[in-house]
C-alpha cells in the first residue's frame, strides 16, 4: 500500500512541477514576445555585454581584439556577431524557470539564481571565445562547432545547475530536525 502512495505522491509532485514550468514559460514567452523583444533593450544589453566581456577574455591572446557593439574581432577578418539567439537569454530564462518551479525555499533561490545566472553568462563568454579561436585556427569546422558546442555546453551547464538545485537548493535546511517517525502501535494483551 505504501508503494502505491509513494507512486502517486511522486507523480503528483512531477505533475505539479510540470504545470508550474508550463505556466512560467507561458508567462515568459508572452512577456518576451509582447514587450521585451519589440523593445530590444534587454537583448541588446546582453549581446553587447557578452561581446565586451568576451573581448576582454580574448585580449591577452589576441592583442588586436576589437569589440564593436555586438561584434568581436579577434583580428582583421576573424570575428563573430552575437545575435539575439546567441546571447544566452533563452538559457537564462530556462534556468530561472526550473529553479522557481522546483521545490525549495525563496531564501535559497535568492542566492542560487544569481549564482546560476553568472555561471551561464561565464559559460557563454567562454563559448564565444572558443568560437573565435576556432574561427581563426580551424575555420572549416566553425559551423559544426557552433551548432554542437552551443547545445552541448550550454545545456550541460544548465543540467548541472539543475542537479545541484535539486540536491542542495530544494532540500530542507541543514539545521532542520528530521521528521519524527510515526508512533508504533503497542500490542494490546488480552485479559490485561
Amino acid at each position: 500500500m505504501s508503494d502505491a502512495r509513494s507512486f502517486f505522491a511522486t507523480h503528483r509532485a512531477l505533475s505539479l512541477f510540470l504545470l508550474k514550468m508550463a505556466a512560467i514559460y507561458a508567462a515568459w514567452f508572452v512577456l518576451y514576445d509582447l514587450w521585451l523583444l519589440p523593445d530590444g533593450r534587454l537583448d541588446t544589453w546582453l549581446s553587447t555585454s557578452v561581446a565586451s566581456w568576451t573581448g576582454a577574455v580574448l585580449a591577452p591572446f589576441y592583442p588586436e581584439t576589437i569589440v564593436d557593439s555586438r561584434t568581436i574581432w579577434a583580428k582583421p577578418g576573424i570575428g563573430i556577431l552575437i545575435e539575439n539567439g546567441c546571447n544566452g537569454l533563452s538559457a537564462l530564462s530556462l534556468f530561472i524557470g526550473f529553479v522557481v518551479a522546483y521545490p525549495g525555499t525563496w531564501a535559497r533561490r535568492a542566492w542560487f539564481i544569481p549564482m546560476g545566472l553568472a555561471a551561464i553568462v561565464v559559460t557563454n563568454i567562454v563559448r564565444c571565445a572558443v568560437l573565435l579561436v576556432v574561427s581563426d585556427k580551424w575555420p572549416q569546422i566553425f559551423g559544426e562547432v557552433h551548432a554542437l558546442h552551443a547545445l552541448f555546453v550550454f545545456y550541460l551547464v544548465i543540467f548541472g545547475l539543475w542537479v545541484l538545485w535539486a540536491n542542495v537548493g530544494g532540500s530542507a535546511p541543514p539545521d532542520a530536525a528530521p521528521p519524527a517517525p510515526p508512533p508504533v502501535p503497542r500490542p494490546v494483551l488480552a485479559g490485561a
